[in-house]
């Protein structure tokens, strides 16, 4: 046990991704023998996803006691999510643009897959403040949850006095979620072993023979995003080594690639804010749970990316106006997509109705893809959790609540 231990998680976590590879590929048939681990994992993971949003942006804004402190933190990290998602965007854009992935794709042999009801932009505004707070967090429904978190946290603050008891519990209360989290992390390797294996096994390689070019656009996209994109914010604008960064947060990407979840990630993310980066609890118990609802970069980036292999595959002509159009409406729906395994792709019809695909077209796409989409989402849920620790990162840097003798320790760990 102390052997085990002693090894870091990370370490831990790579060498079960390893494994879980050499596993699906030696015995495809065994891995439904070791799927429960995975299943056992995400549920345990999805188990603290809500309250942990609830309770530590309330209590991260308690913590910040100073209104005018929260203004300079939300306006900040708002500002920068938006930056990196416009950018994510164009980044899958201009992938498809150079690769051409959907052109000559055989979706002759694709089964339309049924969409379900649109989400038009004001439901999703309307749906921000929710009828019943219990109801939220049983549905996970985040923006309702960081709307009322904030709410709860900016009215614990204006209370004064009488507010601190309340802070106080909320401080507690985060304290011991985090812990539990920490208890459950030591499960990620065989999470991420029965998880990984799954996914190969009832996917394999397939998924590069029948839509490879799209499978290496995702994967130049999502490459592009963080080692360009989040490198230059940390080095330009944080001013902060790249190593220390990429080396802290290996957890994170692990469990984002393993559960293809943004949520999901959400307390591994926390996890590794705090011990790896130095991140203080103000800031990343505010901006990682922010992130997990509208900070998904990979999500962006593979909207832009989809929707130009929808473009090219049906033949519409490339204008100014249609790629405005995709980077705008793609932004848009990017925000407001929930942080669950492929959800992006069901907000293509956002995207495209406004170009003049039509439903049947939209519907074909999403039959095309969505049979390799797990692994497609796995690559492109990692940036997204770059996103949010990059951003975090930043904020806690312009906020100076970051232990750089904690970040910069990663150098010689």
């Amino acid at each position: 046990m102390s052997w085990w231990f002693g090894i870091p998680l990370w370490k831990r976590v790579l060498g079960a991704l390893v494994l879980g590879l050499v596993f699906a590929f030696a015995w495809p048939a065994g891995t439904p023998y070791v799927a429960f681990m995975g299943e056992l994992f995400v549920r345990a993971i999805r188990m603290l996803v809500a309250p942990i949003v609830l309770v530590t942006i309330a209590a991260g804004i308690t913590t910040l006691a100073d209104p005018k402190r929260l203004g300079s933190l939300g306006g900040r990290t708002i500002g920068l999510f938006a930056f990196t998602t416009f950018v994510a965007v164009s980044v899958g854009i201009l992938v498809a643009t150079l690769i051409q992935p959907g052109v000559g794709a055989p979706l002759g042999t694709a089964v339309a897959h049924e969409l379900g009801q649109k989400v038009t932009p004001y439901q999703q505004l309307i749906g921000i403040i929710p009828l019943n707070i219990f109801e939220a967090l049983v549905k996970g429904d985040m923006l309702a949850l960081i709307f009322v978190a904030i709410l709860v946290g900016c009215g614990t603050v204006v209370a004064g006095e009488a507010g601190k008891p309340f802070a106080n519990l909320l401080q507690s209360l985060s304290a011991v979620l985090l812990k539990v989290v920490g208890i459950v992390m030591e499960a990620t390797p065989f999470g991420v072993f029965a998880l990984v294996a799954n996914a190969v096994a009832a996917n394999g390689v397939g998924v590069f023979v029948n839509i490879g070019w799209l499978a290496l656009a995702v994967v130049l996209g999502s490459l592009i995003q963080m080692v360009v994109v989040h490198s230059l914010i940390l080095k330009l604008v944080a001013r902060l080594p790249l190593i220390p960064f990429f080396r802290g947060i290996v957890d994170a990407l692990a469990v984002a690639f393993s559960t293809a979840s943004s949520g999901a990630t959400l307390p591994v993310a926390m996890r590794v804010a705090e011990q790896n980066l130095g991140i203080g609890r103000s800031v990343f118990s505010t901006v990682l749970p922010l992130g997990a609802s509208i900070g998904k970069d990979g999500t962006a980036m593979y909207v832009g990316l989809l929707s130009m292999f929808a473009l090219q595959a049906f033949g519409v002509p490339m204008t100014p106006t249609v790629y405005a159009l995709v980077l705008l409406t793609g932004a848009i729906a990017a925000f407001g997509t929930a942080p669950v395994p492929s959800a992006s792709l069901f907000m293509l019809a956002s995207v495209l109705s406004t170009v003049g695909v039509t439903d049947p077209q939209i519907a074909l796409i999403v039959g095309f893809v969505l049979p390799f989409d797990r692994l497609l989402d796995m690559t492109r849920t990692v940036p997204s959790a770059s996103a949010n620790l990059t951003v975090a990162t930043t904020v806690a840097r312009w906020e100076g609540d970051l232990d750089e003798e904690v970040y910069r320790s990663k150098v010689d760990t």
